[in-house]
């Protein structure tokens, strides 16, 4: 197991896949997270929970990314107008999703290298979401749906 390593994003585990969502500030990372419990508990999606916002942990064992919240931040949620919130929440995931807010490399038929990242040696299956791209109907498209 690698030592963690604290990054800037939001999880959520939506069924069995757990979402490492990244973004520069302001980007809506928590804005999405909250979107997938959300769309969870409607069942538009499977069932979604919240891993953790802001700042997570990453670590590798057993040939899989491990995303977990920073200790003083588990259970809690940015949500804007009202702050600070608790809500139920895993302690960790496997990523086996990445979702990058304001992409640079955002495009309506991506190459197919773009849908894929590295992080700390393993491959995980990415979405770039361009800046104002309305993220939650990607990221479901990519849970109910399988590519051709």
């Amino acid at each position: 197991m690698t030592a963690p390593s604290t990054v800037h994003a939001s999880a959520v585990m939506a069924g069995e896949v757990g979402i490492l969502i990244r973004g520069p500030s302001g980007a809506g990372k928590s804005h999405l997270a909250f979107d997938l419990i959300l769309a969870g508990r409607s069942g538009r999606i499977p069932a979604t929970v919240l891993v953790g916002d802001d700042r997570v942990l990453l670590s590798v064992a057993d040939g899989r990314l491990a995303v977990r919240p920073a200790a003083e931040l588990g259970g809690l949620l940015e949500i804007r107008g009202l702050g600070v919130r608790r809500l139920d929440f895993v302690p960790q995931a496997d990523v086996r999703l990445v979702v990058d807010l304001a992409a640079g490399d955002f495009a309506r038929l991506p190459e197919p290298a773009s849908l894929m990242t590295p992080i700390d040696g393993i491959k995980i299956p990415r979405i770039p979401v361009g800046a104002g791209f309305d993220a939650l109907r990607l990221v479901t498209a990519a849970l109910l749906t399988r590519p051709i």
